[in-house]
């Protein structure tokens, strides 16, 4: 009767520390830094800076990650992966039923700055090792921290491992309706299952659409227009449509030396740089004029002869948007892969009534930046981030769409990612 009743016990406690490690680790944030001495995460395709961090099972394809540590010291930093669903909530799966090798890998390429005035250490490292690769199709949560220790966060990373099952094709273009005609742009596509068994499509598929690899916007929760066999179709105009936005400003940092283009003058000390850059406006009410960007990323680069990597310096960069007056009951903040597509203080921008500007400023390292202005209603619990206001929206924008596709097999616990596309909204205009 006592071992029953010990049994019990355990079991409950093993039950309770479960949903206590589940319920933290569902609480992490995706694509988020945890310490101000972390700067220019970068995470990507080798050799391909503006690219996704996707790799495609049995391909041999690698990512690179790589990031600067302000502290300018050698410091223990560890990775691991964690398998989540579609919505990027942990799925609950043993890691030893998608993961190969070791749980945890340490960060072992490591160099410190020279050149620079601003001293720091850059840590690189190339997924998946040899030792630790995941085997699963799905969403990956990266995971970077010091000494072999979870809880000493340093920052996290989206991750897409795809193993194709299942096809995509489609098309960019205007919509319809009249109230958003001039200023959405609609994703037309259908979806080939292939040989997946699904018996409930309504279920068993899930699709994700991303405008520029950015999650704040996404597009989730979109069912078929019609299904005929294994080919489903996604056209309604009122689920399939986004504000096109406008062409991304920029600001061409390769050099402190040089006044590149969109920098209005520099400040030299003798251990620190100070940058300020060329006011901004509002563009809204201008007319569309197309510039090529980068759609919001940005890359690390020097046009000296020096490796960006450890050899980049970094400036204080100061950048202000002109207003007569402060935007009544918004916030106000610049956003772009630099600011990891968030809103918080640290990107929030303080308006200043002596120079009618909204201010801020960021530690930037030697790139090629895109980024925009956008405002958050402060009166309106958990109000999304927009740019109407700011930059305005132009269906004939140029946006990148890349459409997920997700599929749970009957009786499986997690998400596969069966299939992903990126099309144009140029290039695949119809």
């Amino acid at each position: 009767m006592r071992s029953t009743v010990l049994i019990s016990m355990i079991a409950c406690v093993l039950m309770c520390c479960s949903s206590k490690i589940f319920a933290q680790a569902n609480a992490i944030t995706p694509d988020h830094v945890y310490h101000d001495n972390i700067k220019s995460v970068k995470f990507n395709l080798v050799g391909d800076p503006l690219s996704m961090p996707m790799y495609t099972i049995g391909t041999g394809d690698k990512l690179e990650l790589s990031f600067d540590d302000m502290d300018n010291d050698v410091k223990n930093y560890y990775y691991t992966f964690v398998l989540c669903n579609a919505d990027w909530t942990p799925a609950q799966v043993n890691q030893f039923d998608y993961m190969r090798g070791f749980s945890e890998t340490r960060i072992l390429d490591y160099r410190l700055s020279s050149v620079s005035l601003q001293r720091y250490t850059h840590y690189t490292a190339q997924l998946p090792g040899t030792n630790s690769y995941p085997v699963k199709s799905g969403n990956y949560l990266l995971k970077v921290y010091l000494d072999s220790d979870t809880s000493q966060l340093a920052f996290t990373r989206r991750m897409y491992v795809v193993e194709n099952k299942a096809g995509i094709a489609g098309f960019i273009q205007q919509p319809i309706a009249p109230k958003i005609f001039r200023t959405y742009q609609k994703i037309n596509f259908e979806i080939n299952t292939g040989s997946l068994n699904i018996p409930n499509p309504f279920n068993q598929i899930k699709v994700v659409i991303l405008q520029n690899y950015r999650w704040d916007n996404a597009i989730t929760n979109i069912k078929p227009t019609y299904i005929n066999g294994n080919i489903l179709k996604y056209n309604a105009e009122q689920d399939c449509v986004m504000p096109a936005g406008k062409e991304y400003r920029w600001i061409d940092l390769r050099s402190f030396r040089l006044q590149t283009e969109r920098v209005a003058h520099s400040e030299y000390h003798k251990n620190s740089t100070d940058i300020f850059a060329v006011p901004d406006v509002e563009q809204a009410d201008k007319i569309y004029q197309f510039i090529k960007d980068i759609n919001g990323r940005y890359y690390l680069a020097t046009i000296d002869d020096y490796n960006p990597n450890y050899e980049g310096d970094y400036a204080s960069v100061h950048f202000s948007f002109a207003s007569p007056e402060p935007y009544a009951g918004y916030d106000m903040y610049i956003f772009g892969e630099f600011t990891n597509y968030e809103v918080n203080n640290n990107n929030k921008l303080t308006y200043n009534g002596a120079t009618r500007a909204y201010e801020g400023t960021l530690q930037l390292k030697q790139g090629y930046y895109n980024y925009l202005y956008g405002l958050v209603d402060r009166t309106v619990p958990n109000a999304k981030f927009s740019t109407e206001l700011t930059e305005g929206n132009y269906w004939e924008t140029e946006n990148n769409y890349t459409i997920l596709l997700y599929y749970r097999a009957l009786g499986s616990r997690a998400d596969e990612l069966v299939a992903s596309v990126t099309l144009n909204s140029i290039l695949n205009r119809k």
